[in-house]
């Protein structure tokens, strides 16, 4: 139970986030939103540059801490995120010389930076410290602040520094609530400790989270890209709330899942025998696998019914013509930044996530600069982003194939047909509310159906069975699946 309503904890962000998006769209002229979405995604690239390096060396050792290290390992941590702030606002400041944007927005953009770091980094302190429900919840809080700070922000005076406003007041709810229902034990450790801990969270963290840097800048140059063709105009909104809106989805879910089993799949690698941690990550990779292409089909199903009733108009043909390129685009590098790089991640070959990060940003760039030099539109662009980044995929397998993660390729196959199903509900007609309806149960038994044959959420337990006190005939299943 404790996973599902983690999972359903995760779904409530993800869609308190969709709803954000389409209020802040609404409630804002065209030329704020798209300054809006260039600070958050720029925020986030920060706070991904600073930051992510602590939650990967965070998830990566305490995992697999003694209780007796956890709190010293947490000491160190947040030190080191006070030092990663102070440098953020510095960076940040220093590349704010360069942009367009007004002082306002960069100012509150680096604030935010700064305030999703903090309260991700407590929230996975809390989680690896076996409280995933309590961190689910206050996942969940931190979206209903984040919704209800962003819109009265953009409602108040329809400026996009309002809208910013809102989401920090939103990152200091959530963090104080965390820090009122949680004290996390800390031990501070000596100076020569902690840099040593430092060090070793430097030589895993900096550069898998330079991977991630480098990953999360495909987007972001991809908007600059075609934005810069555009100007601040109803299409380039709605390209920039194609690639918000679709981002968020596929985001989400992969956290949720990596929030569930990959403590469990560092666990057993570090504890366990080979065979074990290569049976719980390929359960994992079934996970990601299989919802995320039922979420495909879901995306491309439903989205432009959606679209028609809350993208505004002046942005919808913008959004119709990028989104399901976007979708696509997302699901690949997804897979690419989570799944792929799993095994990698476990051995800890932080260079070769560095190189097959970098590798895609530069054909990504390439072939979407090629492309709109051309004259291709957005959705052409995101293409031709999609097409590369699903071959630097494959090239990327190797350490996934050698590590042997078994999956099960017909529960995977099952999910494929699914969404292909659910995705060609798209080409129904909408009207009356009955037609809508039936496509929305049937898109919903065949996500039941594909959930229930993969049995994602009892992987846990069926994992535990061998070694605890279970009746033989589980620890056989157990052993069996």
């Amino acid at each position: 139970m404790i996973r599902l309503f983690a999972i359903a904890g995760y779904v409530y962000q993800s869609a308190a986030a969709v709803v954000l998006i389409f209020a802040t769209s609404h409630l804002l002229a065209a030329a704020d939103y798209t300054n809006l979405s260039l600070a958050l995604a720029s925020s986030q690239l920060l706070c991904v540059l600073m930051f992510e390096w602590l939650q990967l060396a965070g998830l990566r050792f305490l995992a697999a801490a003694k209780p007796s290290d956890a709190a010293r390992l947490r000491w160190s941590l947040f030190a080191a995120a006070s030092l990663s702030g102070v440098a953020l606002v510095a960076i940040g400041a220093s590349a704010s010389l360069l942009s367009k944007l007004p002082a306002g927005v960069i100012a509150l953009g680096l604030t935010v930076a700064v305030l999703q770091g903090v309260t991700d980094l407590y929230f996975l302190t809390v989680r690896l410290s076996d409280r995933l429900g309590m961190a689910s919840l206050l996942l969940a809080l931190r979206a209903t602040a984040l919704l209800a700070g962003a819109t009265i922000g953009a409602g108040g005076t329809g400026t996009a520094e309002a809208a910013l406003l809102g989401v920090a007041s939103g990152h200091v709810t959530g963090l104080a609530a965390a820090l009122v229902a949680c004290r996390m034990p800390l031990r501070p450790a000596p100076l020569r400790i902690m840099l040593a801990d430092w060090a070793e969270f430097c030589r895993y963290g900096m550069l898998a989270a330079g991977a991630s840097v480098i990953h999360l800048s495909v987007p972001v140059l991809l908007r600059f890209i075609v934005i810069g063709r555009l100007g601040t105009s109803g299409a380039s909104a709605g390209f920039s709330l194609a690639l918000d809106l679709l981002q968020r989805p596929f985001w989400v879910l992969n956290a949720a899942i990596h929030t569930v089993s990959y403590p469990d799949v560092v666990n057993d690698f570090e504890h366990g025998s080979r065979a074990k941690a290569a049976r719980s990550t390929g359960r994992m990779f079934e996970f990601m696998i299989c919802t995320t292409v039922v979420l495909l089909g879901g995306l491309i199903g439903f989205i432009p019914d959606a679209a028609r009733i809350l993208v505004p108009h002046e942005s919808l043909d913008g959004f119709l013509a990028a989104a399901p390129m976007a979708a696509l685009l997302y699901f690949l590098h997804t897979h690419l930044q989570a799944t792929v790089a799993v095994v990698p991640h476990l051995e800890k070959l932080a260079t070769r996530l560095v190189i097959v990060a970098a590798g895609q940003l530069t054909i990504v760039a390439l072939t979407s600069a090629i492309a709109v030099a051309a004259g291709l539109s957005p959705g052409g662009a995101l293409a031709a982003a999609s097409v590369t980044t699903a071959i630097a995929a494959l090239l990327a397998l190797g350490p996934t194939i050698r590590f042997g993660a078994v999956l099960r390729w017909s529960l995977v196959n099952e999910a494929v047909v699914a969404a292909v199903l659910i995705g060609s509900l798209a080409a129904l007609p909408t009207q009356p509310s009955a037609w809508l309806a039936s496509k929305v149960l049937l898109a919903a038994i065949l996500t039941t159906l594909v959930a229930w044959r993969g049995d994602f959420l009892m992987m846990g337990r069926a994992r535990r069975s061998p070694m605890g006190a279970g009746k033989p005939g589980d620890i056989i299943e157990a052993i069996e699946r």
